[in-house]
């Protein structure tokens, strides 16, 4: 019959669950994309007004979109991305979150 009592499965568990909190997390980048609909005025604005961008960073990152297609906008914990993230979806820009390289 076996027990856990001695175990130092727990004591290993515990030190795992230690370490990997202890990692650095991995960077993930917000992504807004083109589309057609939102006037890129308007996009400069949400980049301005969430973001905290300069104006002419603002016009760069929207006119990366305009014309690339996409543009990281912001970068960070994966919390912090995903709450961007939903930002732009309530502002009604098209974005994602992808981990950095």
């Amino acid at each position: 019959m076996s027990t856990t009592a001695g175990s130092t499965l727990t004591d290993e568990a515990t030190d795992l669950a230690t370490d990997l909190r202890t990692l650095p997390q991995r960077p993930y980048q917000v992504v807004v994309w083109n589309d057609p609909v939102n006037l890129m005025s308007y996009v400069s604005w949400v980049f301005r007004t969430y973001f905290g961008h300069s104006r002419k960073r603002a016009e760069h990152l929207m006119m990366q979109v305009h014309t690339d297609g996409r543009a990281i906008v912001a970068s960070g914990a994966r919390e912090e991305a995903e709450r961007d993230v939903t930002a732009m979806h309530n502002y009604g820009l098209q974005a994602t979150l992808e981990g950095a390289e």
